[in-house]
């Protein structure tokens, strides 16, 4: 509370910390100044000094610490409507996030930016004690909450439809809500997630055999209450089939059935082995080798569905688990869905299919120009025999600070784009882009992206030098005189 003008005003907790939070910053912010000059485009528009696709997390984050680096014009763009940048509040069901609640690495060490201190102003000390991961919405507000404070706006309902080279600059092509607009930008940010990888997708053997109307895919705005009293098939074992489970039957469907390939679920997670602090540094210094059978271990291995998620399920009559249960063709059986599988027929009203992500840089609009130009890993890297993966050697392969590789010399523009996203995941390991990995792998990804632009403008340095002025010995007019006499 504070005394103003003799009237009792109450002061929000969260404005409160989110003041404390900027002096903090305040206090931490030197050197403080640009150090680019200002530059018009072909347009005769400014042209960002960088500009980040996708405003959620990661796109967050990142332009906040591109700003206390010195960078005056970060630009960040999401196609989705305000409110609903990342996938926390439309297509991620989980109650939960999936990352320990002591993650750090968005808050540059500063306890008042933290989601901790976030979380405690909002809730009091003993709620965050007694969680064990942060709620799913929570992360969405605290992320809307820290944008504000770290002065982030994003610019909604954009769609990046094309990256290309414009001479020195780099030119983005967008859709602003549906109408074309061009900017131009001295380095390009695409921080799109997991599916800024490929696309997600209906495996084929169902898209063409079934009507759109039976299936959805679990990346979709499914319409739940249209599930009420249905008999519902899920296809995968991982976090989105569990959690889009739990979601049917919260909507009153009548049964759920998970059916996945493996015999028995995975028991251990991965990625907790990776979560070091000399690992998650030092990623991309690894060998070649190494970093391929680390990708390969993932995608034999994979990891178990949430903790949370799955005990929801077994404590669910409705929801029966069905291991070694492929699906190996769909059909329709009158109103109802036909899948046929080793241990014979399964009928169900309405499928969703947890079937992830695939790897095609060619479905993503805004790589329409970079995807011939990059280098791939299938370029770079051979695996020995039996060790050959396509999604892998399909992906980009990236410098030690996220950035593309040219393929040929006439390339060279790409490496003025960074790909901060599930491109990135052999060269820097599945786990860098996610929560848990900000701390170690952002700061690599600033200092590629500052690097460049200091490397792109070393040809102005020296006039720069030779003309700067400043006022560090200020002298009265008379001393002047006397001086000059």
């Amino acid at each position: 509370m504070s005394l103003k003008s003799g009237v009792l005003a109450v002061v929000d907790p969260l404005e409160a910390l989110a003041a404390a939070a900027r002096s903090d910053l305040a206090a931490l912010s030197y050197p403080d100044r640009s150090w680019l000059e200002p530059l018009a485009g072909p347009d005769g528009r400014p042209v960002e000094d960088v500009l980040i696709v996708g405003g959620g997390q990661s796109g967050v984050v990142i332009a906040a610490q591109l700003k206390r680096e010195g960078l005056a014009r970060v630009a960040v763009l999401d196609r989705c409507a305000p409110g609903e940048e990342g996938p926390w509040r439309t297509y991620a069901r989980m109650s939960e996030l999936r990352t320990p609640k002591m993650t750090v690495g968005s808050e540059f060490g500063i306890p008042n930016l933290s989601v901790q201190r976030w979380f405690e102003t909002r809730y009091g000390t003993a709620a965050w004690g007694s969680i064990e991961r942060i709620p799913r919405t929570d992360w969405k507000d605290y992320l809307d909450w820290y944008a504000g404070v770290t002065g982030i706006r994003i610019e909604n309902r954009t769609l990046v439809t094309d990256i290309a080279e414009a001479g020195p600059l780099l030119r983005v092509d967008t859709l602003v809500a549906g109408k074309p607009f061009t900017r131009y930008a001295r380095t390009v940010v695409i921080a799109t997630g997991f599916e800024g990888a490929g696309a997600w997708r209906v495996p084929q053997f169902i898209s063409s055999r079934l009507p759109h109307r039976v299936y959805d895919h679990s990346y979709d705005a499914i319409n739940f209450a249209m599930l009420k009293g249905k008999r519902i098939g899920v296809l995968g074992h991982g976090a989105a089939a569990f959690d889009n489970a739990l979601a049917a039957m919260k909507a009153g469907a009548a049964s759920v059935e998970i059916s996945f390939r493996r015999e028995r679920l995975p028991r251990t997670n991965p990625h907790r082995f990776l979560e070091t602090g000399g690992l998650m540094t030092h990623y991309p210094g690894l060998s070649e080798a190494t970093r391929w059978r680390i990708a390969r271990f993932f995608r034999e291995h994979d990891q178990p569905p949430p903790p949370t998620a799955f005990r929801a399920a077994l404590a669910t009559a409705e929801i029966r688990l069905r291991p070694g249960t492929p699906w190996l063709s769909v059909g329709m059986d009158g109103e109802a869905v036909r899948v046929e599988t080793p241990a014979g027929p399964l009928r169900y009203d309405h499928l969703i299919l947890a079937t992830g992500c695939v790897v095609d840089l060619a479905s993503r609009p805004e790589l329409t120009s970079l995807a011939p130009c990059v280098t791939l890993w299938r370029d770079r890297y051979v695996p020995p025999p039996a060790e050959e993966d396509e999604r892998l050697a399909a992906l980009p392969y990236l410098d030690e600070a996220y950035g593309f590789i040219g393929r040929s010399p006439e390339h060279h523009w790409v490496d003025r784009v960074f790909a901060f996203n599930g491109l990135s995941a052999v060269s820097h390991g599945p786990h860098s882009t996610s929560i848990s990995g900000h701390r170690h792998a952002l700061p690599r990804l600033v200092r590629g992206v500052t690097r460049r632009l200091v490397l792109d403008s070393e040809a102005d340095l020296l006039a720069g030098l030779a003309d700067y002025r400043s006022n560090d010995l200020p002298i009265a007019d008379d001393f002047e005189q006397r001086l000059g006499s």
